[in-house]
Protein backbone atom coordinates (compact mmCIF):
# COMPACT_ATOMS: atom_id res chain seq x y z
CA UNK A 1 0.00 0.00 0.00
CA UNK A 2 0.98 3.60 -0.43
CA UNK A 3 1.35 5.04 3.08
CA UNK A 4 1.18 8.64 1.88
CA UNK A 5 -2.21 9.87 3.05
CA UNK A 6 -3.00 6.63 4.89
CA UNK A 7 -4.99 6.85 8.12
CA UNK A 8 -3.42 4.77 10.88
CA UNK A 9 -4.28 3.90 14.48
CA UNK A 10 -1.41 2.75 16.74
CA UNK A 11 -2.42 1.54 20.20
CA UNK A 12 0.15 1.95 22.95
CA UNK A 13 1.81 4.64 20.89
CA UNK A 14 3.40 6.90 23.47
CA UNK A 15 6.58 4.86 23.99
CA UNK A 16 8.72 2.11 22.51
CA UNK A 17 7.63 0.17 19.46
CA UNK A 18 4.34 2.04 19.15
CA UNK A 19 5.95 5.45 19.14
CA UNK A 20 8.73 4.42 16.75
CA UNK A 21 6.17 2.90 14.38
CA UNK A 22 3.97 5.98 14.49
CA UNK A 23 6.97 8.21 13.83
CA UNK A 24 8.09 6.20 10.80
CA UNK A 25 4.56 6.09 9.41
CA UNK A 26 4.29 9.87 9.72
CA UNK A 27 7.60 10.22 7.90
CA UNK A 28 6.05 8.15 5.11
CA UNK A 29 3.17 10.63 4.87
CA UNK A 30 0.52 8.87 6.97
CA UNK A 31 -1.83 10.53 9.44
CA UNK A 32 -1.49 8.71 12.76
CA UNK A 33 -3.57 8.54 15.93
CA UNK A 34 -1.85 7.08 18.99
CA UNK A 35 -3.46 5.79 22.17
CA UNK A 36 -2.22 5.27 25.71
CA UNK A 37 -3.21 5.58 29.34
CA UNK A 38 -0.98 8.51 30.30
CA UNK A 39 -1.99 11.98 29.11
CA UNK A 40 1.47 13.33 29.89
CA UNK A 41 3.30 10.71 27.83
CA UNK A 42 0.83 10.97 24.97
CA UNK A 43 1.10 14.73 24.76
CA UNK A 44 4.88 14.54 24.76
CA UNK A 45 5.02 11.83 22.09
CA UNK A 46 2.41 13.48 19.89
CA UNK A 47 4.28 16.78 19.96
CA UNK A 48 7.60 15.09 19.15
CA UNK A 49 6.39 13.06 16.17
CA UNK A 50 3.38 14.99 14.88
CA UNK A 51 0.63 12.52 15.76
CA UNK A 52 -2.90 12.96 17.07
CA UNK A 53 -3.70 11.21 20.34
CA UNK A 54 -6.47 9.96 22.58
CA UNK A 55 -6.21 8.85 26.20
CA UNK A 56 -7.72 5.37 26.15
CA UNK A 57 -7.21 2.06 27.91
CA UNK A 58 -7.79 -0.68 25.34
CA UNK A 59 -8.53 -3.21 28.08
CA UNK A 60 -11.94 -1.57 28.63
CA UNK A 61 -14.96 -1.13 26.39
CA UNK A 62 -14.91 2.59 27.15
CA UNK A 63 -11.34 2.72 25.92
CA UNK A 64 -12.36 1.02 22.66
CA UNK A 65 -15.33 3.38 22.24
CA UNK A 66 -13.22 6.49 22.96
CA UNK A 67 -10.59 5.32 20.49
CA UNK A 68 -13.07 4.73 17.69
CA UNK A 69 -14.69 8.12 18.31
CA UNK A 70 -11.24 9.69 17.93
CA UNK A 71 -10.58 7.68 14.76
CA UNK A 72 -13.61 9.32 13.17
CA UNK A 73 -13.05 12.81 14.57
CA UNK A 74 -9.25 13.02 14.17
CA UNK A 75 -8.59 10.81 11.13
CA UNK A 76 -11.92 10.78 9.34
CA UNK A 77 -11.56 7.10 8.56
CA UNK A 78 -9.06 4.28 8.90
CA UNK A 79 -6.74 2.20 6.73
CA UNK A 80 -4.46 0.52 9.28
CA UNK A 81 -4.73 -0.73 12.86
CA UNK A 82 -1.46 -1.49 14.64
CA UNK A 83 -2.49 -3.55 17.68
CA UNK A 84 0.57 -2.74 19.76
CA UNK A 85 -0.69 -2.08 23.32
CA UNK A 86 0.57 -4.78 25.63
CA UNK A 87 1.60 -5.45 29.21
CA UNK A 88 3.38 -8.25 31.02
CA UNK A 89 3.49 -10.02 34.36
CA UNK A 90 6.05 -12.76 35.01
CA UNK A 91 5.28 -14.84 38.11
CA UNK A 92 6.47 -18.37 38.59
CA UNK A 93 3.74 -20.99 38.48
CA UNK A 94 3.90 -21.28 42.28
CA UNK A 95 3.19 -17.54 42.56
CA UNK A 96 0.62 -17.00 39.80
CA UNK A 97 -2.81 -15.58 40.68
CA UNK A 98 -6.10 -15.29 38.81
CA UNK A 99 -5.56 -11.55 38.65
CA UNK A 100 -2.30 -11.93 36.71
CA UNK A 101 -4.08 -13.66 33.86
CA UNK A 102 -7.05 -11.30 34.01
CA UNK A 103 -4.97 -8.13 33.88
CA UNK A 104 -2.64 -9.27 31.10
CA UNK A 105 -5.29 -10.95 28.97
CA UNK A 106 -7.61 -7.93 29.28
CA UNK A 107 -5.05 -5.89 27.32
CA UNK A 108 -3.05 -8.37 25.25
CA UNK A 109 -5.92 -10.60 24.16
CA UNK A 110 -9.39 -9.23 24.87
CA UNK A 111 -8.50 -5.59 24.19
CA UNK A 112 -6.65 -6.47 20.99
CA UNK A 113 -9.61 -8.55 19.82
CA UNK A 114 -12.25 -5.94 20.53
CA UNK A 115 -10.17 -3.20 18.92
CA UNK A 116 -9.75 -5.39 15.85
CA UNK A 117 -13.48 -6.10 15.81
CA UNK A 118 -14.30 -2.38 15.76
CA UNK A 119 -11.75 -1.59 13.06
CA UNK A 120 -12.67 -4.61 10.96
CA UNK A 121 -16.19 -3.24 10.56
CA UNK A 122 -14.71 -0.18 8.86
CA UNK A 123 -12.38 -2.28 6.74
CA UNK A 124 -15.10 -4.68 5.57
CA UNK A 125 -17.40 -1.81 4.64
CA UNK A 126 -14.71 -0.24 2.44
CA UNK A 127 -13.27 -3.56 1.18
CA UNK A 128 -9.75 -2.65 2.28
CA UNK A 129 -7.68 -2.38 5.42
CA UNK A 130 -4.79 -3.72 7.43
CA UNK A 131 -4.45 -5.16 10.93
CA UNK A 132 -0.96 -5.57 12.37
CA UNK A 133 -0.76 -7.55 15.62
CA UNK A 134 2.39 -7.10 17.69
CA UNK A 135 2.92 -10.45 19.38
CA UNK A 136 6.32 -11.72 20.54
CA UNK A 137 8.82 -14.53 20.23
CA UNK A 138 7.33 -15.43 23.64
CA UNK A 139 4.29 -16.46 21.61
CA UNK A 140 6.39 -19.00 19.72
CA UNK A 141 8.30 -20.57 22.60
CA UNK A 142 7.56 -20.60 26.31
CA UNK A 143 10.06 -19.74 29.03
CA UNK A 144 10.41 -19.79 32.81
CA UNK A 145 8.05 -17.26 34.42
CA UNK A 146 6.24 -16.93 31.10
CA UNK A 147 2.97 -18.69 31.95
CA UNK A 148 0.91 -15.49 31.81
CA UNK A 149 2.66 -13.35 29.21
CA UNK A 150 3.65 -16.14 26.85
CA UNK A 151 0.12 -17.56 26.92
CA UNK A 152 -1.30 -14.16 25.98
CA UNK A 153 1.01 -13.88 22.98
CA UNK A 154 0.30 -17.44 21.84
CA UNK A 155 -3.38 -16.41 21.96
CA UNK A 156 -2.74 -13.27 19.91
CA UNK A 157 -0.89 -15.29 17.27
CA UNK A 158 -3.80 -17.72 17.11
CA UNK A 159 -6.29 -14.88 16.69
CA UNK A 160 -4.13 -13.43 13.93
CA UNK A 161 -4.52 -16.66 11.95
CA UNK A 162 -8.27 -16.70 12.59
CA UNK A 163 -8.70 -13.14 11.38
CA UNK A 164 -6.64 -13.88 8.28
CA UNK A 165 -9.06 -16.69 7.43
CA UNK A 166 -12.08 -14.47 8.02
CA UNK A 167 -10.98 -11.19 6.46
CA UNK A 168 -8.99 -12.05 3.33
CA UNK A 169 -12.23 -12.27 1.31
CA UNK A 170 -12.86 -8.63 2.26
CA UNK A 171 -9.42 -7.55 0.95
CA UNK A 172 -8.25 -7.01 4.54
CA UNK A 173 -4.66 -7.98 5.29
CA UNK A 174 -3.81 -9.28 8.77
CA UNK A 175 -0.24 -9.95 9.78
CA UNK A 176 1.65 -10.63 12.98
CA UNK A 177 5.03 -9.36 14.07
CA UNK A 178 7.04 -11.20 16.71
CA UNK A 179 9.79 -9.05 18.19
CA UNK A 180 12.52 -10.66 20.20
CA UNK A 181 13.88 -8.68 23.17
CA UNK A 182 13.73 -4.94 22.46
CA UNK A 183 15.22 -2.17 24.61
CA UNK A 184 12.00 -0.37 25.56
CA UNK A 185 10.17 0.56 28.75
CA UNK A 186 8.17 -2.68 28.61
CA UNK A 187 7.65 -4.23 32.05
CA UNK A 188 9.33 -1.23 33.69
CA UNK A 189 7.11 0.14 36.48
CA UNK A 190 8.54 3.63 36.07
CA UNK A 191 7.93 3.45 32.28
CA UNK A 192 11.40 4.77 31.44
CA UNK A 193 12.94 3.58 28.18
CA UNK A 194 15.97 1.35 28.65
CA UNK A 195 19.15 2.62 27.01
CA UNK A 196 20.07 1.36 23.55
CA UNK A 197 22.70 -1.38 23.33
CA UNK A 198 24.65 -1.94 20.11
CA UNK A 199 23.81 -5.63 19.81
CA UNK A 200 20.18 -5.50 20.97
CA UNK A 201 17.06 -4.70 18.98
CA UNK A 202 15.66 -1.18 19.14
CA UNK A 203 12.08 -0.13 18.56
CA UNK A 204 13.19 1.22 15.19
CA UNK A 205 13.93 -2.27 13.85
CA UNK A 206 10.41 -3.42 14.67
CA UNK A 207 8.94 -0.24 13.20
CA UNK A 208 10.89 -0.91 10.00
CA UNK A 209 9.48 -4.44 9.81
CA UNK A 210 5.91 -3.20 10.29
CA UNK A 211 6.18 -0.43 7.73
CA UNK A 212 7.94 -2.68 5.21
CA UNK A 213 5.11 -5.20 5.47
CA UNK A 214 2.48 -2.53 4.98
CA UNK A 215 4.26 -1.10 1.93
CA UNK A 216 3.94 -4.36 -0.01
CA UNK A 217 1.43 -4.04 -2.84
CA UNK A 218 -2.10 -4.78 -1.61
CA UNK A 219 -2.28 -7.95 -3.70
CA UNK A 220 -0.01 -9.69 -1.18
CA UNK A 221 0.73 -9.77 2.53
CA UNK A 222 3.13 -11.33 5.01
CA UNK A 223 1.17 -13.56 7.43
CA UNK A 224 3.86 -13.46 10.14
CA UNK A 225 7.29 -11.93 10.63
CA UNK A 226 9.74 -12.62 13.44
CA UNK A 227 12.57 -10.20 14.20
CA UNK A 228 15.71 -11.27 16.06
CA UNK A 229 18.84 -9.37 17.02
CA UNK A 230 21.69 -10.53 14.82
CA UNK A 231 24.17 -11.32 17.62
CA UNK A 232 22.79 -10.50 21.08
CA UNK A 233 25.62 -12.45 22.74
CA UNK A 234 28.43 -10.22 21.44
CA UNK A 235 30.30 -7.94 23.84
Amino acid sequence: MNLSGAKVLVTGGSLGIGKATAELLIQKGASVLITGRSLERLEKAAQEIGASYVVADVSTQKGIDDTMAAVHSELGGLDVLVNNAGIGRFPELSEVEWEDFQVVFNTNVFGAAMMAKACAEIFKAQSSGNIVNIASTAGKKGFARGSVYSASKFALRSMTECWQAELRKHNVRVFGVNPSEVTTAFAQEERIERPEVDNKLRSQEIAHAIVSGLEMDNRGFIPELTVFATNPWSE
